[in-house]
């Protein structure tokens, strides 16, 4: 018998599970039956496609036992199985990538809490919430040798070989005294019937009945054992929508997605003709825990004729939609289909561009209820623009989706349709500001001439909207411009500063320019401003927000220096004309450095050195007391 220890972040898992993390115990078994159903899945996969398993003998089945003598509850399937590798890895560590950051997730609200433990993929330890000690017995398919892996989840384990006629896993569960409700015949139908009536393979309760013998005189109570199919093992995918209750659909999701929450929306599609298929997508109420990680799990699983393919396939619907949990169920796709070839599959190519435009229907009616689509926008709105750099056949649709803050929409965001509907007579573009901090945004200096005319800007304040919105010239005819831009100044009649005036402060901007040298690219009048006496714009053929994202995934390009800004100064500042009267060239200098750092900070930008603008700004003060 070998002794292992339960990895460091299991151990600190099973302590919240057994002090009831979890808001209903009850969950542990749909845990447990869903794995089950999981090892049922592969296996039937690889007697379909491994040569050495097309010859085994297997029937999918889940069976359930109890004892309520000895209160013991026990799970068995007949499905794929563990050798002693696959148990140290599956019931002694959490392997999957990203669990390691499910502590540091923890909220301390139990209910919020509990939805994290399904979507770590770690409920088989929820059973140590109401058992004392847990016995796996389990074989794999195709190997001789079973194996008993044992606990009390106190912080170690045991594997030891044993005897087992077939491949497949049984799971004993001790029971808590305190947890005899879960070895009674009434209480596991009920649960069954709640969260596992159609998981796709049938679940057999075992259990002793009352049964009389004999004439009147002789009558004898005995105990007659019996079993009986507790779940419709129907495909609910597979079932009509008209035959469907909410209430499956809902419960159906948990089982697929181990979210406890219920879903936002679904979309449930068959499709008949040239190409069958069916497909069942959900849409969460919140974010996968691995939305925004570069190993994220894919959420859709797919079928072909009921029968388990993969569900670690990226290819099935686009990135940005990765936040849909779901399945697609083939009729056209032979059994065999390599990860290879699905990548450039023709059939699936259709069924991934249908469904794509089937999901982002039902983003659009949720639209229609605003407190709903505020709730998806803010777990998904990211991934929406993400589709609209990378979905060119969907963009506009995309487009119509987007929801952004803007100088006139009092903490709502609105939509592009919301913006245009307000354009001012005579208004040439939608106008826009990208930065990564709202607040500052609202009370940047760039603004005030618009403000002044009574124009609406849009504000992208999202790090991702610096990479997506510059690649959007246009929505429903009418163009985008940055209000930084050439253009959008032209539009307002402010793009040049008279001869006169350029003249008049030539030696000044020379002088400014020389004081900062390298800090800028270059110093000019500014036609935008109206109070500011500076503000700093970036130059037209430059994305500093790209840049900063290909910086921080290490891509080419990213070790590109930083783009230096261009100083625009406000002549009609009296810190400006007075500048102009003074000859004192080392505050000059001071002043420039002021004014360069002041627009910085206003634009959300840090500064190189920060004791040096103290010290100016201090000598300065000082000077003028």
């Amino acid at each position: 018998m070998a002794k292992h220890t339960f990895q460091t972040e299991v151990n600190q898992l099973l302590d919240l599970m057994i002090h009831s993390l979890y808001s209903n115990k009850e969950i542990f078994l749909r845990e447990l039956v869903s794995n089950a159903s999981d090892a049922l899945d592969k296996l039937q996969y690889l007697t379909l496609t491994d040569e050495k398993l097309k010859s085994l003998s297997f029937t999918p089945r889940i069976d359930i036992a109890f004892d309520s003598e000895k209160n013991t509850l026990t799970i068995s399937d007949s499905g794929v199985g563990m050798n002693e590798a696959d148990l140290i890895e599956n019931l002694g560590t959490i392997a999957k990538s990203g669990t390691k950051n499910f502590l540091s997730k923890l909220s301390g609200d139990k209910k919020k809490d509990s939805a994290l433990i399904g979507q770590f993929g770690v409920g088989f330890y929820s059973a140590f919430m109401v058992a004392s000690k847990i016995i796996v017995t389990t074989k794999k398919a195709g190997e001789n040798q079973a194996y008993a892996w044992i606990s009390d989840g106190s912080g170690e384990f045991e594997i030891e070989p044993c005897a087992k006629d077939t491949h497949g896993s049984e799971i004993k569960l001790y029971l808590k005294d305190d947890e005899k409700e879960f070895a009674s015949r009434w209480r596991i139908e009920e649960i069954i019937k709640k969260y596992s009536d159609h998981v796709p393979f049938p679940i057999f309760l075992h259990f002793s009945e009352t049964k009389s013998e004999g004439e009147d005189k002789e009558k004898k109570e005995v105990l007659e054992q019996k079993c009986e199919q507790i779940n419709k093992a129907s495909a609910l995918w597979r079932v009509a929508k008209k035959d469907l209750k909410e209430e499956e659909y809902k419960e159906f999701y948990k089982t697929l997605s181990y979210d406890s929450l219920e879903p936002l929306s679904w979309v449930h599609t068959k499709v008949e003709g040239s190409i069958e298929y069916t497909t069942l997508f959900y849409i969460p109420q919140s974010a996968p825990f691995d939305l925004y990680r570069v190993d994220y799990k894919s959420g859709v699983k797919l079928y072909v004729k009921r029968v388990f393919i993969t569900d670690d396939d990226k290819e099935l619907l686009p990135s940005y939609l990765r936040f849909v949990r779901g399945i697609i169920d083939s009729e056209d796709l032979p059994l065999n289909v390599s990860r290879e070839i699905l990548q450039q599959n023709r059939i699936l190519a259709t069924i991934k561009s249908a469904s794509t435009k089937k999901i982002l229907s039902e983003i659009e009616a949720l639209q229609k209820d605003t407190e709903k689509y505020s709730k998806f926008y803010k777990e998904f709105g990211r991934c929406l623009k993400e589709g609209v750099y990378s979905d060119f056949e969907n963009k506009e649709r995309l487009l119509e989706l987007l929801r952004f803050s803007s100088t006139k929409s009092e903490g709502k965001e609105i939509s592009f349709k919301d913006y245009k509907a307000r354009m001012i007579e005579g208004q040439k573009a939608i106008y826009y500001l990208q930065g990564e901090d709202l607040e500052l945004l609202k009370s940047s200096p760039l603004l005030e001439t618009f403000n002044k005319k009574g124009i609406e800007v849009m504000l992208f304040s999202d790090e991702i909207d610096g990479i997506v919105m510059p690649m959007v010239n246009e929505y429903d005819k009418t163009p985008l411009r940055a209000i930084t831009s050439k253009e959008a100044l032209e539009d307002l009649g402010e793009a040049n500063i008279d001869e006169a005036t350029q003249e008049k402060f030539k030696d000044l901007l020379e002088s400014i320019k020389k004081a900062l040298g390298d800090e800028v690219q270059e110093v000019r009048l500014s036609t935008r401003l109206v109070d500011a006496p500076s503000c700093v714009v970036e130059a037209e053929d430059q994305n500093s927000a790209m840049l900063k994202m290909m910086r921080q995934m290490g891509m080419q390009g990213g070790d590109m220096p930083e783009s230096k800004p261009i100083l625009e100064l406000n002549p009609n500042h009296s810190i400006l004309t007075k500048m102009l009267a003074s000859d004192d060239t080392e505050k000059t200098e001071q002043i420039a450095h002021l004014l360069l750092e002041e627009a910085k900070l206003l634009e959300g930008g840090k500064l190189k050195d920060v004791n040096a603008f103290v010290k100016r700004l201090n000598t300065l003060l000082q000077a003028s007391i």
